[in-house]
């Protein structure tokens, strides 16, 4: 049981005194200090249950406070915890300890926006306008639920590694009030400097006063300081009720009068004069930022070699509503695959909320090149297997084809992914050290980023800069082009957004081409040679590109004899690895289900090698004995027809369940993690019975409780936190009774009242599914564990003979694998 770090006991609670590093409260280990206010103190934390680094606000000690306004805070916390939208930072538990009181958030990497405005001062206007729209987001969303913020400031809004803003603390940190504070009372909660005057008068709280604490926001951000800075509380809350306020003069160019206006109107005193909603002060402020966008794209070109042009780049880019999700979709698989404490169970979730990236992924993973022996059928097996590192490549491409799908010219987004994904695949089979030919895998295929970026969201510029490219006259470089069109090159451009991503170091150095001629030997450095294994890579991928036929043996020979000793690699071994990565490619690309016109330029990439038209490049000495390791294997034409009529397989239940149970077989003749083969096990049942939740419990002896330890679903980590079974209670709930009777159990309508009658209180208040299955687990007729699954529909899940058996196989692999692992 040791190997199951998940099942250990909390830590000893927080002894009385200050917070000090590796300190706990509740389950959760301090690390550090990521900020501190006067009334709160924000901790990077980590939850030992869930294997995942957290952030925590640990509010001013309760034994100051209203214990009536902390009951209610901790109320409000949960109802807060319930809204979700990607511009808003979940909240994941509220609790206090030694009455200290708490709030557990996603950690999200990044500055807070008054740090951000310390560290650069004023921020240019269609920069501070871009994160007051997504502020104005998440706020109308909260609106929407029934949800005020209250204490809408520069502290409570993250602005992440990708450039978002997310707002944080709805409705929950003013409830809490020092008695000894000095400051005047403000009963509707909020921070002096930002309260409207509503609510510095004590009403109740409106979505008006967001607004309002909204527009001074802005004008802190256009003005690089406070919009009210008075020491004197009294005579801040002073002016807030008795004067209108307004930007100051003197400030940028940027700040027209269109924008002076629309702060104003979000300042006004009368609460008439305002905003209606946040809705429409959002609509507002993209009105004004449209022809601010379309007049500055003809002054991009003389802002050349300065950072301002790639501000300005991210700027229209992040005007495309997919861009955010682009983003945001890289950011958390990169940072899954770089963290150290990242476990299986939490990227294995992460994946498995895109079903169609979970799809394409595990078929990826089943494809003649990725397969290991035997059907891979749960992502928690191909994570296992694979690694981190291989299925962040995996699940990049599959992101970034998902956003590359644009119509209007899909034929030359199509063409460009190609190509870098064969100077990807190529990268990765020259390096014979897995680690280093994932590195190369995405370095190469990464170098391409800028120019695969501005070919989707600057269609225009992209085609500019190959008619510069193709002059008869007076033809330039691709660097010179992307210069003279974007101010900026394709690499800067692909470099910054990398950098905003989070990727690695290496990875970003990878997407720095090499200058000078290569080198004579291959360098001792892997991450300067694996750097020069992505230029040679790019290189053969624009000779199969843009070569014809007959010519494509004699330059590929040209391009092999320039890197061959800078890579360590002879002609045949170079011969090799290019066709195996051709081979690879159209593989992928029938698991991606990628399309390419015949006749086309993609059309030569997924072209199968022909071997006879390879003997420019066997005619060269094999001059390293060292490269025996690479071997040239036959391939089979496969026309471009057969690859693009490639269709997904059906999913059916019973083949899910059955697939699943050979994978976890499998996984158990090996030596095996109890935690990995459980994983699988809730893995395989959630994705082939289509579950809203499931959630695995374990059995304390100590206090005869069954708890729930982890899970899979949107947002079901609260619940796994919330799910507590008493076993030996004198009136056992439904639940209790199902484990003691050891009788797997489906509830169709938990509606009904005599169902409902048997159902515990935490549970009607939490989960409260209309539908659920449980599964429980007993060893020698003792229950130990319980599964439980659920569906948001009522009656909506229903068995037949074959699929109930599959289950209880399932379950039963769960009983075995505990007592092997005993």
């Amino acid at each position: 049981m040791s190997e199951f770090p998940i099942f250990a006991n909390s830590r000893p609670s927080l002894a009385t005194g200050a917070l000090r590093v590796s300190d706990t409260l509740g389950r959760f280990e301090l690390r550090r200090v990521l900020g501190q206010g006067a009334q709160s103190t924000v901790w990077l934390a980590f939850d030992p249950r869930l294997e995942r680094e957290v952030a925590i606000k640990v509010m001013r000690p309760s034994s100051v406070s209203d214990d009536q306004a902390v009951a209610q805070w901790l109320q409000e916390a949960r109802s807060v915890g319930r809204v979700t939208h990607p511009n808003i930072v979940p909240v994941y538990e509220a609790d206090i300890q030694d009455r200290q009181p708490y709030l557990v958030f996603e950690y999200v990497a990044g500055n807070t926006l008054d740090q951000l405005i310390r560290q650069r001062g004023a921020l240019p206007a269609t920069e501070a306008v871009t994160l007051m729209l997504d502020v104005l987001d998440a706020v109308a969303v909260a609106h929407a639920a029934g949800v005020i913020h209250r204490d809408l400031k520069p502290s409570n809004v993250l602005v992440d590694s990708a450039g978002r803003a997310r707002v944080m603390d709805f409705g929950i940190a003013a409830r809490i009030r020092d008695r000894n504070s000095t400051e005047p009372d403000v009963s509707s909660g909020g921070t002096i400097g930002y309260l409207s005057p509503e609510a510095a008068n004590g009403a109740a709280p409106a979505a008006s006063m967001d607004i309002f604490s909204a527009g001074v926001v802005l004008a802190e951000m256009l003005m690089g300081k406070p919009l009210i800075a008075e020491r004197d509380p009294y005579r801040a809350v002073y002016r807030v009720v008795h004067e209108q306020l307004m930007l100051p003069p003197g400030l940028g160019a940027d700040v027209d009068d269109g924008l002076r206006a629309i702060v104003t109107r979000a300042l006004a005193r009368d609460t008439s004069q305002r905003f209606a909603s946040a809705q429409a002060f959002r609509s507002a402020l993209q009105e004004w930022a449209k022809p601010a966008a379309d007049s500055a794209v003809d002054a991009a070109g003389a802002t050349a070699a300065n950072s301002g042009t790639l501000d300005f780049l991210l700027r229209r880019m992040r005007h495309k509503s997919d861009f955010p999700a682009l983003s945001d979709s890289v950011v958390r698989i990169q940072s899954m695959a770089a963290s150290d404490t990242e476990s299986v169970n939490s990227v294995t979730n992460e994946i498995l909320k895109d079903v169609a990236l979970t799809n394409k992924l595990l078929r990826l993973v089943n494809s003649a090149h990725y397969a290991r022996g035997g059907s891979i059928s749960t992502v928690s097996r191909a994570v296992t297997l694979v690694g981190f590192n291989g299925i962040r490549n995996m699940a990049l491409s599959l992101v970034l084809l998902e956003h590359m799908q644009d119509k209007a010219h899909a034929a030359q987004l199509r063409e460009e992914f190609l190509r870098s994904l064969m100077a990807g695949t190529i990268g990765s089979e020259l390096c014979p050290v897995q680690r280093e030919s994932e590195e190369a895998f995405i370095g190469a295929m990464f170098q391409n980023l800028g120019r695969l970026l501005v070919q989707y969201y600057f269609p225009e510029e992209a085609s500019r800069v190959r008619s510069l490219m193709q002059s008869r006259r007076e033809p330039l470089t691709e660097t010179a082009a992307s210069s003279n069109v974007l101010g900026m090159t394709f690499e800067d451009l692909g470099l910054g957004i990398a950098k905003a991503w989070g990727l690695p170091a290496s990875i970003q150095r990878c997407m720095r081409k090499p200058s000078g001629a290569p080198p004579l030997v291959s360098p001792a450095d892997s991450t300067e040679r694996i750097r020069w294994i992505a230029q040679a890579s790019n290189e053969m991928a624009d000779v199969l590109l843009h070569s014809e036929p007959d010519q494509v043996a004699t330059r590929m020979a040209e391009v092999t004899r320039k890197y061959a000793r800078t890579i360590g690699a002879n002609p045949k071994a170079v011969q090799a690895a290019i066709a195996k990565a051709r081979q690879k490619l159209i593989d992928t690309a029938g698991v991606m289900e990628i399309r390419v016109a015949p006749g086309s330029g993609a059309s030569k990439l997924l072209k199968a090698p022909d071997p006879q038209a390879s003997l420019a490049l066997l005619a060269e000495p094999d001059t390293d004995a060292n490269l025996g390791r690479f071997e040239l294997h036959a391939t089979t034409p496969a026309s471009l027809d057969q690859v693009t009529a490639l269709q997904p397989k059906s999913s059916q239940v019973a083949d899910t369940l059955a697939a699943g149970i050979q994978d976890i077989t499998n996984a158990m003749v090996e030596d095996f993690k109890l935690s990995d083969v459980l994983r699988m096990i809730l893995e395989t049942m959630y994705r082939a019975m289509e579950f809203d939740h499931i959630i695995f419990c374990m059995r304390d002896a100590k206090t005869e409780m069954m708890s729930g330890r982890f899970g899979l679903g949107q947002g079901v980590e609260q619940y796994v936190k919330g799910f507590r079974v008493p076993l030996k209670s004198a009136t056992p709930d439904l639940f209790a009774v199902v484990c003691e009777k050891g009788s797997d159990t489906m509830i169709s309508d938990a509606t009904e009242a005599r169902i409902v009658q048997r159902l515990p209180e935490w549970y009607r208040k939490g989960i409260n599914a209309p539908t659920f299955l449980l599964l429980p687990l007993l060893i020698k007729g003792a229950p130990f564990g319980l599964i439980y699954a659920d569906k948001n529909t009522r009656g909506a899940l229903e068995l037949d003979d074959k699929e109930l058996a599959l289950l209880r196989t399932l379950r039963n692999q769960a009983v075995m694998a505990f007592k092997q692992s005993s």
